[in-house]
C-alpha cells in the first residue's frame, strides 16, 4: 500500500512512507528509543477516543514510538532513511532504530556538523555518534551511504528497475553543494535540509526538514512546477515562525499542511490562516496517516476526539490505525508537469 505517516513524536520529525511495491522510507527519528514505553492498542485507544480539553487535544504529551509503531505496522526493514539534516530533534533514537531494523540506505549531507549539546540535554551521545558514523561512512557493515543533491535521478528512489521513471517517488528538491557549504560555513545547517517531494497517483506531499530562505529560494527558482499548489505539506521546521519569510506559500498554496508540535505561541499559525490555508498540528491529532493509493487522499488521525470534531461520523480503520478525517482531491495539473 502507499501510506504516508506524520507520527507524533514530541517535539521533532518522524515521517514514514509505506511504498506500494514493498520498500519503505522514514525521514528523520525522534523519540526511538527502546528503552521509551508504549502504550498497549487498548490503552492507546482509549485515552484517544476520550473527551478531549477544550481548544487542546493535547497529543503531544502522549508521543509514539516510531519502533514500536513500524513494528505494529509489520515493517521488518527500512529500505532507506533519510536524515534531512543534523539536528537532534531529527536524529533522537537513530541508534535504537537501526539496532530494531535492517536499514538498507541511508542518505545524509556533506555537512561538517558537531555535536552541539551538553550532559543536560535529552539527548545521547550515543545517537549523535551512530549518526556521525553513518554520516562519515566509518561503520562497519552499515547501509549504503547517499549523498543526493537538487535533482538527482537514480534506481529506485524515482527510476525503475527498467530505466523508466517513476521508482518509489522519490524526488530530491535540496540540497545544493552550494547550500550545504554555506551551511558549513555559517554552522546553520537547516539550509542544507533535504527537501524530499513524493508522488504518487494520489497527489504530491513536501517534506522538507527545518530548510529556511535560502532553500526554499532555491527550491522555487529550480523546482517551482514541481511545488505549485502542493497537495500536502509538512510544514518546514515543524511549523515554527523561525524568523522566516513566508512568502513561498503564495506559490505552493498547500491543500493542507500538517504541523509539529512546539509551543502554541511558537507556531505560524498566522501566515497560514490570512491565506486561508488549513493546518492539522500533532497535538490535535496524534499521528496523522494518509492513503495515498486510488487518484484521492484520504486521511486519517489517531486521536478519535479530534477526528470527529472535524467529522462527525469519523469511523475507525484498523487498517490505517487511525479515524478517517477526510479527503484531499489534488490540484488538477497539466500533462507537462
Amino acid at each position: 500500500m502507499g501510506i504516508f505517516h506524520f507520527l507524533n513524536v514530541k517535539h521533532g520529525d518522524c515521517s514514514i512512507i509505506e511504498h506500494p511495491n514493498g520498500h519503505v522510507t522514514v525521514i528523520d527519528v525522534c523519540n526511538a528509543r527502546h528503552q521509551t514505553p508504549f502504550n498497549e492498542l487498548a490503552d492507546y485507544l482509549a485515552r484517544a477516543d476520550g473527551n478531549a480539553l477544550k481548544g487542546d487535544f493535547g497529543q503531544k504529551d502522549h508521543p509514539v514510538n516510531p519502533i514500536e509503531y513500524m513494528k505494529g505496522r509489520n515493517i521488518k526493514n527500512i529500505f532507506r532513511f533519510i536524515n534531512t539534516h543534523p539536528d537532534m530533534d531529527h536524529l533522537d533514537g537513530i541508534k535504537d532504530l537501526f539496532e530494531a531494523f535492517t536499514v538498507w540506505n541511508f542518505w545524509s549531507t556533506d555537512n561538517t556538523c558537531g555535536k552541539d549539546f551538553g550532559d543536560n540535554s535529552p539527548y545521547r551521545e550515543e545517537d549523535w555518534d551512530h549518526y556521525v558514523s553513518l554520516r562519515d561512512g566509518t561503520l562497519q557493515g552499515g547501509p549504503t551511504g547517499l549523498k543526493l543533491h537538487s535533482g538527482a535521478r537514480g534506481q529506485y528512489y524515482n527510476v525503475g528497475e527498467d530505466g523508466t521513471p517513476g521508482g518509489d517517488g522519490i524526488h530530491v528538491l535540496a540540497p545544493t553543494p552550494e547550500l550545504i557549504s554555506a551551511a558549513n560555513d555559517s554552522g546553520d545547517h537547516n539550509d542544507c535540509s533535504y527537501a524530499i517531494l513524493y508522488r504518487s497517483n494520489a497527489g504530491r506531499i513536501l517534506v522538507m526538514g527545518d530548510a529556511h530562505d535560502k532553500t526554499m529560494e532555491h527550491v522555487l527558482a529550480h523546482h517551482a512546477a514541481d511545488v505549485k499548489d502542493i497537495d500536502l505539506l509538512v510544514a518546514p521546521h515543524h511549523g515554527r515562525h523561525s524568523d522566516r519569510d513566508f512568502e513561498f506559500l503564495n506559490w505552493m498554496r498547500p491543500k493542507l499542511t500538517f504541523f509539529g508540535n512546539a509551543p502554541s505561541e511558537h507556531l505560524a499559525y498566522g501566515p497560514w490562516n490570512s491565506r486561508e490555508l488549513p493546518i492539522i498540528t500533532n497535538n490535535q491529532a496524534g499521528s496523522l496517516i494518509v492513503d495515498t493509493n486510488g487518484t484521492s487522499m484520504h486521511v486519517y488521525a489517531t486521536n478519535g476526539a479530534f477526528a470527529r470534531s472535524r467529522n462527525s461520523g469519523a469511523q475507525w480503520s484498523a487498517a490505517h490505525g487511525g479515524w478517517y478525517l477526510g479527503v484531499i482531491v489534488p490540484f488538477e495539473r497539466s500533462a507537462a508537469e
